[in-house]
């Protein structure tokens, strides 16, 4: 049955190496390493009707060597992690040297002793089975003949070909970073191929504890990243890969130009913590990911806090996180509050930002440079806040207030930079929410409000932003422009009369123009096109002819008004 179900689980783990990445075809997931358990299962051991006596809950324990002994004092030839096989023979008279046998095997950290019942004793030895207990040391009978050096051959070569196997694996994790790195791969793939090989979830964090990547494995985003940095600043960094703080985290520092810049950290997985939950391999993975991310900082100039930001912003606007709790846990690990506040969603479009930023080398960007500029007037105004780029000349940006506190000035601030920087910049504010999950909703609204920004028209009066409320009947035409049905609607209410115009010279449009603003008003119609009365009842008369309408119909008028409206949007550029 152990067989089966750990078969069973590697093929489920080779099956979703293979569908996620393409570094599943060349490195297989390491198996477990052989426990005590294991080799007590083996044929060669079972044929001796092994009992265990003491120490059944560490029989998980694993097995690094076997060692045949009929010496009095076997430790002083042992390095710990042997299985210990013994008749018996050899074994103290005494409870005092039979404590002190058992003592000096658990002090070199002995996997188990395995004693015969078949020529010295047909049952274990009391104080023997006290020493063992008061130890934790499992202590294993066995009821028939064993061929001792059967046993060793067998486990010997379970384990020789187990470090044949750790070998080759170790050498294809260094050939997958390998090619990660010659190929340029960002900070996102190489954590992702680092929680892929491992089987555990890895987390890239900056110095000041934010959890810049997490790729989780066996476990989610909302699990692994709750609480982060109070539980990141519990484990002390050291200066190589090591198994620190209370949780157990394997973590190995991350530099940047040889300074330290940050530390990636692999969680154990939920049923194993402390040292033994990581195995050689684990840290092989997790120093080529340190090395791999060092190369990788050289080579992507984009600071990866911004590339954070970005991603998350995405993430919440396109609603591709897999759960509100996974959201809210990443975004808190990411320094921004989450708890009593609300949010609100903006974007910025920074048309112009080229000739602003162009004299400036350093630059990463022209939409780099704003992203930059914007992050810091808004850390320097106090607001928390994610900036990033949602699109080329298109920032987004998720304000997060405090319970009471208005988005107004906020925002005000956050448009005055955006000007400073692009006087042609135009931002647009979504709804205020209370959520993370209604976020996407208010990023939605931000961008229908963009869309519906005249160009060259500023926003009200008192405002240097556009918002929800601005969206009348030209700015709700403009938006949708690009609606084949809007434009055949306009081509069939007034062709006709555009048509006339353009053979005859007349302008008969503008009349009309002047009647729908005049609310069918003919003697102010006259007084606006400069024109007597008796012209615009016949200029009138000839529309309703053209049109085949009536004029003094309350709802064709209303439907002409939609219609030239329609048309001066399509008409502007």
């Amino acid at each position: 049955m152990r067989e089966n179900e750990s078969a069973a689980g590697q093929d489920r783990s080779a099956a979703l190496w293979e569908d996620r990445s393409p570094l599943r075809r060349t490195i297989d997931p390491p198996p477990r390493p052989l426990t005590v358990a294991d080799a007590l299962a083996l044929p060669v051991l079972a044929a001796g009707q092994p009992q265990v006596v003491t120490g059944v809950e560490r029989l998980e324990r694993p097995v690094r060597w076997v060692h045949i002994t009929e010496l009095t004092d076997p430790a002083s030839f042992l390095k710990g992690g042997e299985l210990v096989l013994t008749t018996g023979m050899p074994l103290p008279d005494g409870p005092a040297g039979v404590r002190r046998y058992v003592d000096e095997l658990a002090d070199v950290g002995a996997a188990a002793l395995v004693i015969e019942l078949v020529r010295r004793y047909h049952r274990p030895p009391s104080a023997l089975v006290d020493a063992c207990r008061a130890r934790g040391l499992p202590l294993v009978t066995l009821a028939a003949d064993v061929n001792f050096l059967e046993v060793t051959q067998v486990v010997h070569a379970l384990l020789l070909g187990s470090q044949a196997d750790a070998m080759r694996r170790t050498q294809r994790i260094h050939e997958a970073f390998g090619a990660l790195t010659l190929r340029g791969a960002g900070p996102e793939e190489v954590v992702r191929a680092a929680a892929e090989m491992s089987g555990r979830t890895v987390v890239l964090e900056n110095l000041v504890h934010r959890a810049l990547v997490c790729e989780p494995s066996g476990c989610t985003v909302e699990e692994a990243l709750t609480g982060w940095e109070r539980r990141s600043r519990a484990v002390p960094s050291g200066d190589r890969a090591e198994v620190r703080g209370p949780e157990g985290w394997l973590v190995v520092p991350v530099e940047y130009q040889g300074e330290r810049w940050g530390r990636a950290a692999m969680l154990p997985a939920a049923a194993r913590t402390g040292p033994a939950a990581f195995g050689p391999e684990d840290v092989t993975v997790l120093e080529r990911t340190a090395t791999a991310l060092t190369v990788a900082r050289l080579i992507h100039a984009t600071p990866w806090e911004r590339t954070a930001h970005r991603g998350a912003l995405r993430d919440l606007a396109e609603q591709r996180h897999h759960s509100p709790a996974d959201a809210r846990a990443r975004i808190a690990a990411l320094g921004l509050p989450v708890e009593d506040c609300s949010f609100v969603a903006v974007q910025v479009a920074v048309r112009a930002v080229r000739i602003a930023v162009r004299a400036d080398p350093r630059a990463g960007g022209d939409d780099a440079e704003a992203e930059s500029r914007l992050s810091e007037e808004l850390r320097t105004a106090g607001v928390p806040a994610l900036v990033g780029v949602l699109a080329p000349g298109r920032l987004g940006v998720l304000l997060a207030l405090r319970a009471g506190q208005p988005w107004r000035p906020a925002v005000e601030r956050l448009s005055g930079a955006a000007l400073a920087l692009d006087p042609q910049a135009v931002v647009s504010v979504g709804s205020e929410v209370t959520g993370l999950s209604d976020v996407a909703r208010s990023f939605r609204e931000a961008g229908r409000v963009a869309e519906a920004a005249l160009p060259g028209e500023p926003p009200p009066e008192g405002r240097s932003f556009h918002e929800l409320s601005d969206i009348g009947l030209r700015r709700l035409l403009y938006a949708l422009r690009e609606d084949v049905r809007v434009q055949e609607y306009a081509e069939r209410l007034l062709g006709r009369l555009v048509d006339h115009d353009l053979r005859h010279g007349t302008d008969l449009l503008a009349t009309l123009r002047h009647y729908l603003d005049a609310a069918g008003n003919k003697t102010v119609a006259a007084r606006r096109g400069n024109l007597s009365r008796e012209t615009v009842y016949q200029r009138l008369r000839t529309i309703e002819r053209l049109l085949d309408c009536d004029l003094e119909s309350g709802a064709r008028r209303t439907e002409l008004h939609v219609a030239l409206t329609a048309l001066d949007v399509l008409r502007t550029r």
